[in-house]
């Protein structure tokens, strides 16, 4: 089988993350930005990796493009497989901006958070859509060209990426983006796209918001009390509206979600024990990582909240149940966001729920 076409639109830090593995191991995926610093630095010093170990850093050539150059494109092979990364409310431009270069059997891959894929499909096609989630991933683009991983890769142990159809089956095509995501950490097609989407919007929900309202560290957040409780109730909350509209929830951040559930609704036993499986897992990364969220508030950019907490609230709208804690987080976000609040851990030790 002849070696894939390959795209990366927005080769940021998940995009540039992945987009690095596969040059190293010679797919020389095509990874296009709208940061122009970060597409001169690619392609004069090409795309530098580093992580919790020495032995997960390399530098790698790699072709990058700015938006700008995409339209040559057209004198070139199709796209067979174009990887969609940029932060949610960017999608819809992302999709449009590749979909002239697809081949008509070529596919477009949300690998995204949140729950982006239907609006992925209005653009390419129901056809020619497919999600993946990135698990436990924890990049940071830090500067132009440079991506750093706050955490230890999954491996045999956990399973990173899981690509799965809109409609449920597991096809050929989903084991083989497995398969080129499998040069970045451990991969496989799922038959539950939508139950792995809402879990991976849970453990969106717990952090990312959080670290933007506060400030504060991935860490930090865990080992103060009163926030790493706030955070499982959002948790529970989120998982309490997934499986009332009807989603199949797989393990959040590796853990039964009922876990979650049952201490954000007073369970003293469970909630103790999951404190400390919380405490045990910040030991296993890094002090310097900061949410995704966390990581636009602080370069100003705008933040997914409406598409995390926010898509949690509007969910639970829709069928008839409330979810106030992670309204009132998204309220607090977007204030922050605007200026009109400042960046506090009081902010949520003061909410009054």
């Amino acid at each position: 089988m002849p070696q894939p076409r390959i795209a990366i639109v927005a080769a940021g830090a998940v995009g540039g993350y992945v987009g690095a593995h596969m040059a190293r191991a010679g797919l020389d995926p095509i990874l296009i930005d709208a940061w122009p610093a970060h597409v001169e630095h690619m392609r004069a010093h090409g795309l530098s990796i580093t992580g919790t170990t020495p032995e997960e850093a390399f530098t790698t050539p790699v072709r990058a493009l700015h938006v700008c150059d995409v339209p040559q494109l057209a004198r070139e092979a199709p796209i067979d497989v174009a990887f969609i990364c940029p932060k949610s409310y960017d999608t819809e431009w992302a999709a449009t901006l590749i979909r002239p270069y697809l081949a008509h059997d070529g596919v477009a891959v949300s690998l995204q958070n949140c729950m982006n894929d239907e609006r992925l499909a209005a653009i390419v096609g129901p056809t020619r859509a497919l999600g993946c989630i990135a698990s436990k991933i924890m990049v940071d683009l830090h500067a132009p060209g440079q991506v750093h991983r706050g955490v230890s890769r999954g491996g045999r142990d956990y399973t990173i990426f899981r690509v799965g159809e809109l409609h449920g089956r597991v096809t050929a095509r989903a084991e083989r983006v497995a398969q080129l995501l499998g040069t970045a950490d451990s991969a496989t097609a799922t038959a539950n796209l939508w139950g792995e989407r809402w879990s991976k919007l849970v453990a969106n929900c717990m952090e990312n918001g959080l670290s933007a309202a506060t400030g504060m560290m991935g860490n930090a957040v865990a080992r103060s009390t009163p926030h790493r409780r706030f955070l499982i109730r959002l948790a529970g909350e989120a998982i309490r509206i997934g499986q009332a509209a009807g989603y199949a929830l797989e393990p959040v951040v590796g853990l039964d979600p009922e876990r979650f559930a049952r201490a954000a609704e007073g369970d003293a036993e469970v909630l103790a024990a999951l404190e400390e499986t919380l405490l045990a897992a910040a030991k296993k990364r890094s002090d310097t990582q900061v949410a995704s969220m966390g990581q636009d508030m602080r370069k100003g950019r705008r933040t997914e909240i409406e598409f995390m907490n926010g898509h949690v609230v509007a969910v639970a709208q829709s069928i008839g149940k409330a979810a106030p804690l992670n309204a009132a987080l998204t309220d607090l976000v977007l204030k922050v966001e605007r200026g009109v609040l400042k960046a506090d851990p009081a902010l949520i030790t003061d909410l009054r729920l």
